[in-house]
């Protein structure tokens, strides 16, 4: 009975699209979360190319939907590449959500059909219900859930890192909307004015060569793509305004949506769309459809590319996962420039008209302040439960530490704790020593966690005391890091 219905409607959809919640209100109105779950049943119920999961609820009840694209049982055909999409993070940067719902629609046409020959897609329209009803930034519990990849205590969160984990896929992205209205670029006189801008990973210990696809092969191609669909679109660059401060790449840290899946080698980017001003409905309609074509040059990119994809990513963690990688990890990293002049298109808010605007000082380097030698693994104790959660919730393979050959021990003993500039923040910095435990410890009080394994980077930069991108940076791990006492996770060299 279901087949014969969807063989008449996708015949009556060929004259009349299923309209998106947005596109029925003439796009004056939000999409609200009952809307969006509606729409996501009834394409579900229409279409055999789809189908829909519940990944969680969060805090305040609301279902987080994960839609699905296959012509086959999602990821059985592991020739196909597998790539994922999710936005709206920021409960107050919906142009994504209603960006991914238009998506959906031009997916179903007949003629966008293809691209699921070669791929297996899955679209998270929407990571955070409760903020969006309330047009907020952060979720029910007053986290910001762009900033919970690494410590993974959201439901959110915690939903969409199981997603990656179940499917490993390949290709990842991570929608936004950023802020061009800033009163200190006001009165610089010009802003930012680009519909779509696009991010790769910058993280130095992620693979050069994945970084190099990213920077010469798919962004020029998904710039000409949005501009053939009418829209305008440049690279992400935070920071500024110009002759105020530096603009650079984004962030090197590992705890957004981008990094906390480029560092497992995964071709990882973020889309941030422009948001309208006092984060409104004002010009959402080319907000959404800007956003929808950047997501549709991912997925067109990723078929005309897949088997170069397919091979790199797999060749890239086989490296991390045999440990078969650089011995030093870094973890103090800095933005530098390297004498390049970017030219940067802005709206001058005199003439309402583009102008090129020179940026001497643009920091598109980043570099290492501070190595590690990367361990064997670590000896977690299992008298801090928090941490077996958080390994947890990372899916990392570990096991009783008895069972496991350690014969060079090393422990950490935090002489004091300092500071150091993290991109205009100021963060810890522990002054350190290390000594190798020459006494027998008692390893039934621990469990062994090994580098080798595919977030081999992930787990050294969050271990390390001096990692000012690891766990002891935020609140619930401070107790791990105590000055004049020994760091309370062990390093096992061999």
């Amino acid at each position: 009975m279901k087949k014969i219905f969807v063989i008449i409607t996708l015949t009556f959809n060929l004259i009349v699209a299923q309209q998106t919640p947005l596109e029925k209100s003439n796009f004056t109105k939000l999409t609200s979360h009952d809307e969006l779950k509606q729409f996501i049943q009834e394409v579900d119920y229409n279409s055999d190319l789809i189908k829909t999961e519940v990944l969680t609820k969060s805090i305040e009840g609301r279902e987080l939907f994960a839609v699905y694209f296959s012509k086959d049982e999602f990821g059985v055909d592991k020739t196909k590449l597998k790539v994922l999409i999710f936005a709206q993070q920021h409960g107050n940067e919906q142009s994504g959500k209603e960006a991914a719902l238009l998506l959906i629609n031009e997916l179903l046409k007949p003629e966008n059909q293809y691209l699921f020959d070669k791929i297996d897609f899955a679209l998270v329209p929407q990571m955070n219900p409760d903020g969006s009803e309330k047009n907020q930034r952060r979720n029910g519990n007053g986290m910001d859930l762009n900033r919970n990849h690494l410590i993974l205590t959201e439901p959110e969160t915690i939903a969409l890192h199981k997603l990656f984990d179940k499917y490993l896929f390949e290709v990842t992205m991570d929608v936004h909307e950023y802020w061009p209205f800033g009163e200190e670029w006001k009165k610089l006189g010009f802003r930012r004015n680009f519909d779509v801008t696009v991010g790769a990973v910058t993280n130095i210990n992620i693979s050069e060569k994945i970084k190099k696809l990213s920077y010469e092969k798919y962004f020029p191609f998904v710039f000409d793509f949005v501009k053939e669909k009418g829209y305008t679109a440049f690279h992400y660059l935070p920071g500024g305004p110009v002759g105020v401060d530096y603009l650079r790449y984004s962030t090197f840290d590992i705890n957004d949506g981008r990094q906390s899946f480029g560092i497992q080698n995964t071709l990882s980017f973020i889309q941030e769309g422009m948001n309208g001003e006092n984060y409104s409905t004002d010009n959402i309609e080319r907000r959404a459809r800007s956003q929808m074509a950047g997501m549709l040059a991912l997925l067109k990119f990723s078929y005309d590319n897949k088997d170069e994809i397919k091979k790199l990513i797999a060749d890239e963690r086989e490296k991390l996962i045999e440990n078969k990688v650089d011995d030093k990890v870094a973890i103090q990293l800095d933005h530098f420039s390297d004498g390049t002049e970017l030219k940067l298109n802005l709206l001058s808010y005199y003439s309402n008209n583009d102008t090129i605007v020179a940026v001497n000082d643009f920091r598109s380097v980043v570099k290492s302040l501070y190595d590690v030698e990367r361990p064997k693994g670590y000896l977690i104790p299992k008298q801090f439960t928090d941490l077996k959660n958080w390994m947890d919730n990372h899916n990392l393979l570990y096991e009783e530490a008895k069972s496991v050959k350690c014969d060079k021990i090393e422990e950490y003993f935090i002489d004091s704790i300092g500071t150091i500039d993290f991109e205009r923040d100021t963060i810890i910095n522990p002054y350190i020593s290390v000594n190798e435990i020459k006494d027998k410890i008692d390893l039934d009080k621990y469990y062994f966690l090994p580098v080798s394994q595919l977030k081999n980077n992930m787990i050294v930069i969050a271990l390390e005391p001096k990692s000012m991108l690891g766990l002891v940076t935020y609140k619930q791990y401070e107790y791990l890091l105590k000055p004049k006492e020994k760091y309370k996770i062990l390093r096992v060299i061999n």
